[in-house]
Protein backbone atom coordinates (compact mmCIF):
# COMPACT_ATOMS: atom_id res chain seq x y z
CA UNK A 1 0.00 0.00 0.00
CA UNK A 2 1.18 3.45 -0.83
CA UNK A 3 2.75 5.42 2.43
CA UNK A 4 2.06 9.23 2.19
CA UNK A 5 3.90 11.67 5.06
CA UNK A 6 3.54 15.36 5.28
CA UNK A 7 5.40 17.66 7.29
CA UNK A 8 4.56 21.87 7.92
CA UNK A 9 7.63 23.54 9.51
CA UNK A 10 7.50 26.98 10.10
CA UNK A 11 10.14 29.16 11.97
CA UNK A 12 9.03 32.71 13.95
CA UNK A 13 11.00 34.73 15.91
CA UNK A 14 10.25 34.98 19.44
CA UNK A 15 11.72 38.08 21.22
CA UNK A 16 15.55 37.05 20.15
CA UNK A 17 14.86 33.45 19.95
CA UNK A 18 14.12 31.62 16.25
CA UNK A 19 11.10 28.76 17.89
CA UNK A 20 10.77 25.88 15.28
CA UNK A 21 6.81 24.58 14.88
CA UNK A 22 5.45 22.05 13.27
CA UNK A 23 2.55 19.49 12.30
CA UNK A 24 2.72 16.46 10.45
CA UNK A 25 0.89 13.43 9.32
CA UNK A 26 2.64 10.22 8.85
CA UNK A 27 6.12 9.09 9.76
CA UNK A 28 7.80 12.27 9.01
CA UNK A 29 9.22 14.86 11.24
CA UNK A 30 11.65 16.84 12.69
CA UNK A 31 14.01 15.93 15.95
CA UNK A 32 14.74 18.14 18.79
CA UNK A 33 15.47 21.93 17.66
CA UNK A 34 18.75 22.53 18.48
CA UNK A 35 21.20 25.86 19.14
CA UNK A 36 24.84 25.58 18.78
CA UNK A 37 25.12 28.90 17.14
CA UNK A 38 22.89 30.81 19.89
CA UNK A 39 19.13 31.77 19.78
CA UNK A 40 19.02 33.30 16.66
CA UNK A 41 19.92 30.54 14.51
CA UNK A 42 17.28 26.82 14.92
CA UNK A 43 19.01 23.88 13.57
CA UNK A 44 16.99 21.25 12.89
CA UNK A 45 16.68 17.46 11.19
CA UNK A 46 14.34 16.20 9.68
CA UNK A 47 14.08 12.30 10.09
CA UNK A 48 11.57 9.62 8.15
CA UNK A 49 12.27 6.13 10.54
CA UNK A 50 11.07 3.95 7.56
CA UNK A 51 14.39 5.18 5.48
CA UNK A 52 13.42 6.16 2.65
CA UNK A 53 10.65 5.87 -0.55
CA UNK A 54 9.22 2.94 -2.32
CA UNK A 55 6.97 2.62 -5.29
CA UNK A 56 3.71 4.74 -4.52
CA UNK A 57 5.36 6.53 -1.38
CA UNK A 58 4.45 10.48 -1.64
CA UNK A 59 7.05 11.75 1.22
CA UNK A 60 9.81 13.22 2.15
CA UNK A 61 13.20 11.03 2.38
CA UNK A 62 16.65 10.69 0.87
CA UNK A 63 16.46 7.24 -0.93
CA UNK A 64 14.48 5.94 -3.36
CA UNK A 65 14.19 2.08 -3.57
CA UNK A 66 13.05 -0.16 -6.56
CA UNK A 67 9.71 0.16 -7.81
CA UNK A 68 7.62 -2.13 -9.20
CA UNK A 69 5.55 0.73 -11.61
CA UNK A 70 4.46 2.80 -9.06
CA UNK A 71 6.11 6.57 -8.63
CA UNK A 72 7.73 7.08 -5.22
CA UNK A 73 7.85 11.07 -5.50
CA UNK A 74 9.26 13.56 -2.61
CA UNK A 75 7.95 17.30 -2.89
CA UNK A 76 9.54 19.79 -0.78
CA UNK A 77 8.19 23.59 -1.00
CA UNK A 78 9.81 26.23 0.88
CA UNK A 79 8.46 29.57 1.64
CA UNK A 80 10.51 32.60 3.05
CA UNK A 81 8.67 35.72 4.38
CA UNK A 82 10.85 39.14 3.70
CA UNK A 83 14.03 39.25 6.00
CA UNK A 84 13.97 35.93 6.66
CA UNK A 85 17.19 33.72 6.15
CA UNK A 86 17.48 29.79 5.25
CA UNK A 87 19.56 26.91 5.20
CA UNK A 88 18.30 23.67 3.49
CA UNK A 89 21.50 21.69 3.43
CA UNK A 90 19.69 17.93 3.16
CA UNK A 91 21.80 14.78 2.73
CA UNK A 92 22.18 12.98 -0.39
CA UNK A 93 19.48 10.91 -2.66
CA UNK A 94 20.45 7.83 -3.71
CA UNK A 95 18.43 5.97 -6.46
CA UNK A 96 18.47 2.42 -6.56
CA UNK A 97 18.37 0.51 -9.18
CA UNK A 98 14.71 -0.27 -10.81
CA UNK A 99 13.20 2.66 -8.94
CA UNK A 100 10.70 5.35 -10.59
CA UNK A 101 11.23 8.38 -8.62
CA UNK A 102 10.35 11.99 -8.86
CA UNK A 103 12.43 14.78 -6.84
CA UNK A 104 10.67 17.97 -6.55
CA UNK A 105 11.78 21.44 -4.90
CA UNK A 106 9.93 24.52 -5.24
CA UNK A 107 11.16 28.08 -3.28
CA UNK A 108 9.13 31.00 -2.76
CA UNK A 109 11.46 34.27 -1.60
CA UNK A 110 9.64 37.38 -0.73
CA UNK A 111 11.82 40.52 -1.07
CA UNK A 112 14.57 40.84 1.19
CA UNK A 113 14.69 37.17 2.46
CA UNK A 114 17.35 35.02 1.53
CA UNK A 115 18.27 30.87 1.08
CA UNK A 116 21.61 28.91 0.53
CA UNK A 117 20.40 25.42 -0.40
CA UNK A 118 21.95 22.28 -1.96
CA UNK A 119 20.64 19.14 -3.71
CA UNK A 120 22.81 16.41 -4.44
CA UNK A 121 21.91 12.58 -6.14
CA UNK A 122 23.50 9.72 -6.28
CA UNK A 123 22.52 7.46 -9.29
CA UNK A 124 23.50 3.35 -7.73
CA UNK A 125 25.93 2.94 -4.89
CA UNK A 126 29.18 1.93 -7.31
CA UNK A 127 31.25 1.23 -4.58
CA UNK A 128 28.98 -1.61 -3.46
CA UNK A 129 28.61 -3.18 -6.46
CA UNK A 130 25.29 -1.81 -6.98
CA UNK A 131 25.15 0.40 -10.25
CA UNK A 132 22.73 2.16 -11.51
CA UNK A 133 20.88 -0.29 -14.40
CA UNK A 134 17.41 0.50 -14.53
CA UNK A 135 14.82 2.68 -13.69
CA UNK A 136 14.46 6.71 -13.96
CA UNK A 137 14.89 9.44 -11.91
CA UNK A 138 13.13 13.13 -12.60
CA UNK A 139 14.67 16.67 -10.82
CA UNK A 140 12.64 19.76 -10.71
CA UNK A 141 14.24 22.95 -8.68
CA UNK A 142 12.32 25.66 -9.42
CA UNK A 143 12.14 29.32 -7.86
CA UNK A 144 8.50 30.71 -10.09
CA UNK A 145 9.31 33.01 -12.90
CA UNK A 146 12.58 33.06 -11.91
CA UNK A 147 15.04 29.87 -12.14
CA UNK A 148 14.00 26.01 -13.36
CA UNK A 149 16.10 23.10 -13.74
CA UNK A 150 14.26 20.04 -14.57
CA UNK A 151 15.44 16.81 -16.11
CA UNK A 152 14.83 12.95 -16.31
CA UNK A 153 17.76 10.78 -15.67
CA UNK A 154 17.15 6.92 -17.02
CA UNK A 155 18.96 4.58 -16.86
CA UNK A 156 18.67 3.29 -20.02
CA UNK A 157 19.79 6.08 -21.81
CA UNK A 158 23.19 5.34 -22.03
CA UNK A 159 24.15 8.02 -24.36
CA UNK A 160 23.27 10.70 -21.51
CA UNK A 161 25.09 8.77 -18.99
CA UNK A 162 28.24 8.00 -20.31
CA UNK A 163 28.78 11.14 -23.33
CA UNK A 164 31.29 13.70 -22.55
CA UNK A 165 28.15 16.02 -23.21
CA UNK A 166 26.06 14.25 -20.65
CA UNK A 167 26.86 13.12 -17.62
CA UNK A 168 30.60 11.87 -18.41
CA UNK A 169 29.99 8.46 -16.37
CA UNK A 170 30.19 10.26 -13.30
CA UNK A 171 26.81 8.87 -10.89
CA UNK A 172 26.94 12.06 -8.65
CA UNK A 173 24.93 15.01 -9.75
CA UNK A 174 25.22 18.36 -7.01
CA UNK A 175 23.79 21.23 -7.07
CA UNK A 176 24.65 24.72 -4.31
CA UNK A 177 22.52 27.46 -4.96
CA UNK A 178 21.82 30.97 -3.75
CA UNK A 179 18.67 32.53 -3.90
CA UNK A 180 16.96 35.82 -3.41
CA UNK A 181 13.95 37.65 -2.88
CA UNK A 182 15.18 40.69 -4.66
CA UNK A 183 18.07 41.66 -6.97
CA UNK A 184 21.43 40.69 -5.74
CA UNK A 185 23.57 43.62 -6.90
CA UNK A 186 26.11 42.51 -8.99
CA UNK A 187 29.54 42.81 -7.11
CA UNK A 188 27.60 40.73 -4.09
CA UNK A 189 27.66 37.84 -7.01
CA UNK A 190 30.89 38.45 -8.50
CA UNK A 191 31.83 37.60 -4.34
CA UNK A 192 30.13 34.22 -4.54
CA UNK A 193 31.29 33.40 -7.70
CA UNK A 194 34.72 34.23 -6.84
CA UNK A 195 35.11 32.39 -3.71
CA UNK A 196 32.94 29.56 -5.47
CA UNK A 197 35.83 29.15 -8.64
CA UNK A 198 38.98 29.86 -6.36
CA UNK A 199 37.83 26.49 -3.97
CA UNK A 200 36.73 24.25 -7.31
CA UNK A 201 39.92 25.18 -9.15
CA UNK A 202 41.47 23.66 -6.16
CA UNK A 203 39.42 20.65 -5.98
CA UNK A 204 39.91 17.52 -7.92
CA UNK A 205 36.46 18.20 -9.22
CA UNK A 206 37.76 21.52 -11.01
CA UNK A 207 36.96 19.72 -14.65
CA UNK A 208 33.42 18.97 -13.84
CA UNK A 209 32.01 21.62 -11.91
CA UNK A 210 31.23 25.41 -12.69
CA UNK A 211 29.45 28.31 -11.24
CA UNK A 212 27.21 31.15 -12.52
CA UNK A 213 24.71 33.44 -11.78
CA UNK A 214 21.30 32.52 -14.32
CA UNK A 215 19.53 35.57 -12.78
CA UNK A 216 20.13 38.69 -10.47
CA UNK A 217 18.28 36.74 -7.57
CA UNK A 218 20.55 33.55 -8.10
CA UNK A 219 23.77 32.23 -7.90
CA UNK A 220 24.75 28.68 -8.79
CA UNK A 221 27.39 25.80 -8.01
CA UNK A 222 27.06 22.53 -9.80
CA UNK A 223 28.90 19.74 -9.78
CA UNK A 224 29.29 15.99 -11.55
CA UNK A 225 31.55 13.77 -9.78
CA UNK A 226 31.83 9.71 -9.40
CA UNK A 227 30.91 9.33 -6.34
CA UNK A 228 28.91 11.06 -3.39
CA UNK A 229 32.22 12.28 -0.97
CA UNK A 230 34.22 14.42 -3.02
CA UNK A 231 31.11 16.25 -4.40
CA UNK A 232 29.70 16.97 -0.98
CA UNK A 233 33.24 18.13 -0.05
CA UNK A 234 33.31 20.98 -2.50
CA UNK A 235 29.64 21.97 -1.56
CA UNK A 236 30.69 22.44 2.21
CA UNK A 237 33.66 24.73 1.61
CA UNK A 238 31.85 26.69 -0.73
CA UNK A 239 28.82 27.07 1.55
CA UNK A 240 31.71 28.15 4.15
CA UNK A 241 32.62 30.65 2.07
CA UNK A 242 29.36 32.24 0.90
CA UNK A 243 27.68 31.94 4.89
CA UNK A 244 30.56 33.96 5.96
CA UNK A 245 30.22 36.73 2.51
CA UNK A 246 26.56 36.87 2.86
CA UNK A 247 25.67 37.06 6.15
CA UNK A 248 29.09 37.00 7.91
CA UNK A 249 28.57 33.96 10.08
CA UNK A 250 31.06 31.21 10.78
CA UNK A 251 31.00 28.07 9.85
CA UNK A 252 28.89 26.03 11.92
CA UNK A 253 28.98 22.34 10.93
CA UNK A 254 25.42 20.88 11.69
CA UNK A 255 25.92 18.33 14.24
CA UNK A 256 24.41 15.29 12.20
CA UNK A 257 27.65 15.61 9.91
CA UNK A 258 29.83 14.53 12.66
CA UNK A 259 27.37 11.47 13.09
Amino acid sequence: MPWHARLHLSYQQESARTVARFRHDGPLRILQSLYPEGDAVCHNVLVHPPGGLGGGDTLGASRFYRSEGELALQRTRIRLAAGARLEWLPLEGICYSGCQAENRLGIEVEPGAELIGWDVTALGLPNAGQPFERGSFLQHIEVPGIWLERGRIDAADHRLLQSPIGLGGHRCMASLFFVAGSPVARVRRDALLAHARTLLEASPLAESAGATSPHAEVVVLRVLAPVVEPAMQLLRQVWQAWRGELWQLPAATPRIWST
